[in-house]
């Protein structure tokens, strides 16, 4: 087993290990109940831990955890805001810096 992902919050860690799942990547999590012992143990001691069963999808599921599931021509083209030029993914529909909305 091989641990791949780390978090102090316990929804995200659960959350990257559904991800996994739906993947075909069996994972286990460890110290879900450990971090009630911070100030008795060292702190780095107590996140909770993602680990992968079988190390030969390791690099799939790290990749998977960090680019996600879609390819890039799955994930859309990116568009330039029409107000303020700021580039956006393809999933927004409003421009985080000036507020416009998307005009394609």
């Amino acid at each position: 087993m091989k641990r791949i992902f780390s978090s102090w919050n316990l929804a995200a860690v659960h959350h990257a290990k559904n991800l996994l799942e739906v993947e075909g990547i069996r994972a286990r999590v460890r110290n879900e109940l450990i971090s009630s012992g911070i100030g008795q143990l060292p702190p780095i001691e107590c996140q909770i831990e993602l680990w992968v069963v079988d190390d030969a999808n390791a690099e799939r599921a790290e990749r998977i955890l960090r680019l996600g599931t879609l390819r890039p021509e799955e994930r859309g083209r990116l568009w330039r805001c029409a107000g303020c030029g700021e580039v956006s993914e393809a999933q927004f529909t409003q421009c985080w810096r000036c507020g416009a909305f998307r005009s394609d």
